[in-house]
């Protein structure tokens, strides 16, 4: 039992040195390996993380550039009715009539306004009366 122990031990000790010997590659060859995984980590995060995340942020921009009176939005989830569009920001109009002013940036979700939304803000809007402003005296 002894031998036929010493002999798999001696077996598997050539064995190993022999594996050893051929699995010893040389260093050049180690960085192109090193560099080729480097490569196909980044082109898979831009197909899988990136490019569909400009994507998507594109198609937001277009979204926001695209408002126009009577839109229903969601902005920080509140949902309201465009009332008036600025530059930068937009007024909401809830559903009890207040309104609210948000950054177009915060907008998250746009739906078509019907043809009453429309006509509600028009309505509105001729309805509105200006103040001057009097913080000059």
């Amino acid at each position: 039992m002894k031998t036929r122990f010493s002999a798999l031990c001696a077996m598997l000790l050539t064995s190993t040195a022999l594996f050893a010997d051929e699995a010893a590659a040389p260093k050049d060859q180690n960085f192109m390996q090193t560099f080729i995984m480097i490569g196909i980590a980044l082109v898979f995060f831009y197909f899988i993380l990136w490019r569909p995340e400009q994507k998507r942020r594109k198609a937001m921009e277009q979204q926001r550039s695209a408002l126009k009176k009577g839109d229903r939005v969601t902005a920080m989830g509140i949902v309201g009715t465009i009332a008036k569009i600025e530059e930068n920001t937009v007024i909401l109009r809830m559903y009890d009539g207040s309104k609210i002013e948000f950054l177009k940036a915060s907008i998250t979700d746009v739906q078509p306004g019907s043809a009453e939304d429309i006509k509600k803000a028009e309505k509105e809007d001729s309805k509105r009366v200006d103040f001057p402003d009097n913080s000059d005296k």
